[in-house]
């Protein structure tokens, strides 16, 4: 399983100022089947509300913080504290940190539900992800488009699809330059699992 981490096709996404890369398939279907099912079950979901110009509003999707014990993640107006590593997630975490380069410590977890489920434009620039961040991006689930644009200008748009079993790559200074988000869609999906991890200081 491990001599195949490098195998994989790297797609640069980003067309300037941005480091970004997606590998398709980095996991097996199979793998990716197990690992779905074992995070479905493992995790505690919940929905959470997050403040949006100053209004409270319930995020639209379920999420999760796992990670070293001493290291909570805040975004939006809310504070979360890591429930432990499971097994799933450990394991998943090993097989990306070779490609990644970096010890992850966290994981934010989402969990789309359905077409009605998404992430609204946002840049990854917390301060406790440092001024150059490394996020390690896995999906499981059906897939979902996801799109970049120009943070100033909000133009270039960029839209990949993450697929079962990708995952993506985001370090260096992408979060300056760019956001990101996962739009609503009219099709009818199944559940999605994102898993971004990330190194806090």
């Amino acid at each position: 399983m491990q001599s195949s981490l490098f195998n994989h096709d790297a797609i640069d996404v980003l067309p300037y100022n941005g480091d970004v890369t997606l590998y398709n398939n980095f996991f097996s279907a199979a793998e990716s089947r197990e690992y779905f099912k074992g995070l479905v079950n493992e995790i505690r979901w919940k929905q959470e509300p997050i403040k949006i110009f100053g209004k409270e509003v319930m995020q639209p999707r379920l999420t999760a913080w796992y990670g070293n014990s001493d290291k909570p993640y805040s975004y939006s107006g809310i504070t979360m504290y890591p429930h432990a590593w499971t097994n799933t997630l450990y394991a998943i975490k090993q097989r990306i940190e070779p490609v990644a380069g970096v010890i992850f410590t966290g994981a934010l977890l989402n969990l789309y539900r359905n077409g009605n489920d998404s992430m609204g434009w946002h840049r990854d620039n917390e301060k406790e992800l440092g001024d150059t961040p490394v996020i390690g991006s896995v999906s499981f689930g059906s897939t979902r488009k996801f799109q970049f644009r120009n943070y100033k200008t909000k133009k270039d748009l960029k839209s990949v699809e993450l697929t079962n079993g990708s995952f993506l790559l985001m370090r260096g200074r992408t979060n300056h330059f760019w956001e990101h988000y996962v739009p609503k869609t009219a099709q009818v999906v199944n559940e999605r699992i994102n898993i971004t991890f990330r190194v806090i200081y």
